[in-house]
Formats: structure tokens, sequence, C-alpha cells
């Protein structure tokens, strides 16, 4: 059995996530695997990656922000990021990299200091604009081409953990935030 190893990122991508203080993430197709489930009577159904969650409160917990940007409106959305704590959440915005500006100048940073990660046409303008872009595999193929990084894992099977782990390391802190569990067992 091989033994999995932490992804070694180029040092342009290190560099960059070194300055990021906002990831901001997409919702279908990143935090999701983009598959909409709808029952009998209408009602949404949504899987998130436990993985995922869990990287975000280490990012959040090393001083890094996150928001969520989506052009679709949810319940299921609005009660996984009330869950996990995520103060900036913006549904029903179509136009994210406005969304993402308005949420720069509110919170004082420029796009050097932001990550938007996203997978689909209507992400690839926030892409452009954040001071890193981050994409995954199952993406649409014009947005990996235009992103700075893809993820291994595809959206909704960890991949915004990875991101999460990138940040973390980028400023030095993925070591210790990984000790804390060792010291706990």
């Amino acid at each position: 059995m091989a033994i999995a190893q932490r992804p070694q990122w180029p040092a342009e991508v290190v560099e960059k996530a070194a300055a990021i203080r906002l990831l901001a993430l997409d919702v279908d197709g990143i935090m999701t695997d983009g598959k909409l489930f709808f029952s009998a009577s209408g009602d949404e159904l949504k899987a998130f990656n436990i993985l995922d969650g869990l990287g975000i409160k280490q990012v959040m917990a090393a001083g890094i922000d996150v928001a969520v940007i989506t052009g679709r409106r949810s319940p299921l959305t609005a009660k996984r990021m009330n869950d996990l704590g995520i103060p900036h959440l913006m549904q029903g915005r179509e136009d994210k990299k406005i969304a993402l500006e308005e949420l720069a100048g509110k919170l004082g940073l420029s796009a050097q200091q932001i990550a938007y990660m996203g997978d689909d046409l209507p992400d690839l303008p926030a892409i452009r604009y954040a001071g890193l872009g981050i994409t995954v595999p199952n993406g649409y193929w014009f947005v990996r081409q235009h992103a700075d990084v893809c993820t291994v894992a595809p959206g909704g099977s960890g991949a915004v953990r990875e991101a999460c782990e990138l940040l973390l390391s980028a400023c030095g802190q993925l070591d210790a935030s990984l000790q804390a569990y060792l010291d706990h067992s």
C-alpha cells in the first residue's frame, strides 16, 4: 500500500498562498460534487465532505477568514455554513467577482490577499480577480486553464481540504495544526 504524501506545490503558488487572508469558496462543484438531488416533493439534497469542513475550521483557527459565494440559494447551504461558523455567506450572487470585490472592500483586503476556489464559468472572473485562483480537476476545462492551481482531489471529495492545507503550509501553520492532533492522542 502506498503512503499518501503531502502535495508538493509550485513555488510561485506557495508564494501567492502566503499572502492570503481570505479564502472564498463556491459551493456546487467545490464543496459538493456538483450534482443536485431533488426529492419527489421538490426538497433539495446536498452532500458535503467532512474533510473539507475540518480544513475550513483549521484555516479559520489560523486567522484566515472564510467566505462562501454561490449563485444558488439553499437553506442546506446556509445550515452547513452556519454549522462550520463561516462568517460570510453570500447566496444568490450570479456575479461572483462583484460579490468578491464587495467583500474585499468591506474587509479592507486587496485582491492579492484573497484566494477564490471555483469550478465553472461563473467563477472565472472571481478566479482571475483573486491573488490565488484555485479550481478542481472535475471543473470546466477553460476554468482549469486560467486558475493558478488545480487540486488533486475533485470537488466534493476533499478538494477544499487540499486548498486549506496549501494555505496553512504557505503561512507555516500546517505542521502545528497537525501536531495538535498528535498531542491529543
